[in-house]
């Protein structure tokens, strides 16, 4: 098993899940909890030398160009669906990421 990879799915999808998890509460909480998981998320996936890594590093750099504002936009201004609509967005880019995570797992079992 790679543990490297175990860490990088998990944050991954821990990073979806956290997003999922204000859009059912809107918790200031929740949403910093969800944008802290995502970069933790996005610097595992710097180092990834895969055939499909620049686009699963596009995808969580655009969730994290939701999330980090949406906190903001909840923080500072009190605007709900400015930050729902933010986060719907990284929503969309975290399940992109896990879709083309898919691909990639598809593709190295195809190699062998």
């Amino acid at each position: 098993m790679n543990w490297g990879k175990v860490f990088y799915m998990f944050f991954t999808l821990m990073s979806l899940t956290t997003s999922a998890a204000f859009l059912y509460d809107h918790s200031i909480v929740a949403l910093f909890i969800a944008g802290s998981v995502n970069v933790i998320s996005t610097l595992l996936k710097i180092g990834v030398r895969n055939l499909l890594s620049a686009e699963l590093l596009a995808g969580s750099l655009v969730a994290d160009l939701h999330l980090l504002p949406a906190f903001f936009a909840l923080q500072f201004y009190g605007n709900d669906p400015l930050a729902t609509g933010l986060v719907i967005g990284a929503v969309i880019a975290n399940l992109y990421t896990i879709f083309i995570s898919m691909i990639e797992s598809a593709k190295e079992k195809a190699d062998f």
